[in-house]
Parts: structure tokens; sequence; C-alpha cells
């Protein structure tokens, strides 16, 4: 009785770790929307479009900067890329890696890695981090709602 009752508690063991990635999993569909999605916000950005990488974002979406606090909604986003971004540090080469996806009810969680190069006055610097984006669903299309980023290392 006592074999049958542990051999039942790990296959229940076993099996539990399999359910919990089973309702975080993404269909490879939504995988490439999001990879899509990425890639309009890699093009919009070397393009020093503000206007198009704040599109990418929902209504209330939040960016999160390491320097100048968060910014709320899209037409802060759009100031904030193009008078920090694109006129003050002449960001470029952006490039981003889509690392994890998971879905957390309603909402698709994006993890991944960045790069890109800023160029002040006098120097110009290969900056990298990680990004956690906060996706939601708007009619068709998927929205960032909330882009939170980090740095982890810098060159000159």
């Amino acid at each position: 009785m006592r074999l049958a009752v542990a051999l039942a508690g790990l296959a229940i063991g076993f099996a539990m770790p399999s359910f919990a990635q089973q309702k975080d999993t993404v269909e490879p569909k939504i995988v490439q929307q999001i990879r899509v999605l990425t890639m309009k916000y890699e093009e919009a950005y070397n393009s020093h479009d503000a206007a198009a990488v704040a599109a990418l974002y929902a209504e209330d979406g939040a960016l999160v900067t390491t320097h100048n606090g968060v910014k709320h909604g899209r037409e802060a986003i759009a100031e904030h890329c193009a008078k920090i971004e694109f006129q003050l540090w002449h960001a470029n080469n952006l490039v981003k890696t889509v690392d994890r996806v998971i879905a957390v009810g309603n909402e698709i969680r994006v993890f991944g890695r960045w790069n890109c190069a800023f160029k002040d006055d006098a120097y110009t610097r290969n900056v990298e981090g990680h990004y956690l984006w906060i996706l939601v669903r708007e009619g068709d299309t998927w929205e960032i709602r909330k882009d939170d980023s980090h740095e982890v290392s810098r060159s000159w």
C-alpha cells in the first residue's frame, strides 16, 4: 500500500511541471506574430520614426526608461523617443532578440535581449541589455502594454 501511495505521489510530482508548462505555452503562430512585432519595432526605431514606435504600444502603454522614468501613453512615448533616443543620443542599430514567450492570462510576456549604438558629443557607445514586454491583444494585433528594459553593459 505504501509503495502504491509513493508511486502515485511520484507520478503526480512528474506530471505537475508538465501541466504548468502547458498552461504557459504560446502557439507557434502567436510567437511568429510577436517576432514580426519585434521586427517592426526595430525598423521604426532604426528609422528614427518616433510616431511609428509609439504606435506599437497600447493606448495606455508604458515605457520604463533607465534614466528618464516611466513614460505613459503613446504621445509621451513618441516624445521621449524623438527627443531623447533619437535627437540627444542619436540611437541606431537596435537589435532585439526574443528569448522566451509565455502566456499569463490574456497577456503575453516576452523576455529578450537588445543591443544598440548611441552617440553623444564625442563618443559612440554600444549598449546591451535585457527587456520584458507585456503584450495585449487589440483586435488582430499585439500591442505593447509595458516595455521594461535594463542596460547590462556598455562599451565605448
